[in-house]
């Protein structure tokens, strides 16, 4: 049969909806392929915050290389120098897990929900630790740092500046005028420095920080003195974006909370200088809740 010859105008029509559909089916290919090759799978993305000693680049690797055998999904850690840093890349849909403080983890809300909370010394709470220099004796409290120059580590940490400003208006004072001059750090480790080299009279210091440290730099927390314990908070939770599915968030709590059970995942919490991780309860942090609306930030 003798095809029948299309006018020119329908010829290139037609020329150009071949061309749409074979753009969309190659588009659609990777996709469909990802689904059954792991090298081209997604990745999850999962925040650190300063509120953790995350320099230690060779364990966040071997941690990472953990959990992409577990979850069987690519993992990237994602540490930023502030803890608003992290919130902004949670607010911006760019993380699907993170590592927080209480903090910024109550500040969110909804935005993020409870996955699981480490184990600090067989128990999921931490405290701040108030401190100054090893060699200045005076201070016994917060009492006796009126006028001093004190280093807050970050506007969003719990232990590190909610803690000493609510002790100080405790104290009946204004955290505002109590001490001479104040400044941020950026992280608890800078913190201790701050105090140790000399640069802040005072300092209030996330407990697990302070530990890890003294386990690896021995050097740096011993040219300073712990002068006061708060209570117990809430440790530090991991959450998750509330966009995250139910099966990637029941997936990475299974091997967080599973880590203490094979050898591998006792070798890493030991590094990370954790005795495993539970489910927790968003009512371990009330106390912080409090602390919070004392200043209106809650």
């Amino acid at each position: 049969m003798t095809p029948i010859a299309l006018p020119a105008g329908n010829r290139r029509r037609r020329q150009i909806l071949q061309a749409i559909g074979a753009g969309l089916a190659a588009a659609a290919w990777p996709a469909a392929r990802g689904a059954t090759d792991p090298a081209a799978s997604r990745t999850l993305r999962i925040g650190l915050t300063p509120a953790f000693v995350h320099d230690q680049h060779s364990l966040m690797a071997d941690w990472r290389r953990y959990l992409e055998s577990r979850l069987g999904t690519n993992v990237e850690f994602l540490p930023r120098n502030s803890y608003r840093e992290t919130m902004d890349l949670l607010h911006q849909g760019r993380l699907d897990f993170a590592w927080l403080c209480d903090y910024p983890f109550l500040y969110l809300k909804d935005l993020v929900r409870l996955l699981a909370v480490p184990l600090n010394q067989g128990r999921p709470y931490y405290r701040s630790y108030l401190i100054v220099g090893a060699e200045n004796a005076r201070p016994t409290g917060m009492a006796d740092l009126k006028g001093a120059v004190f280093a807050y580590s970050d506007p969003y940490s719990n232990t590190g500046y909610l803690v000493p400003r609510y002790h100080v208006r405790q104290l009946g004072e204004n955290p505002t005028t109590y001490f001479r001059k104040t400044f941020f750090t950026w992280s608890h480790r800078k913190a201790v420095e701050a105090v140790a080299t000399g640069m802040a009279d005072a300092a209030a210091i996330d407990s697990f920080v302070w530990d890890t440290l003294t386990r690896v730099k021995p050097e740096l927390t011993g040219r300073t003195r712990i002068i006061d314990r708060s209570p117990e908070y809430g440790f530090p939770p991991f959450a998750a974006h509330r966009a995250v599915s139910a099966k990637d968030f029941a997936a990475l709590q299974g091997v967080l909370l599973g880590m203490g059970r094979d050898e591998d995942g006792r070798h890493l919490l030991e590094r990370l200088n954790l005795d495993g991780f539970v489910a927790g309860d968003r009512s371990i942090y009330d106390k912080v809740v409090t602390m919070m609306r004392a200043f209106g930030e809650y």
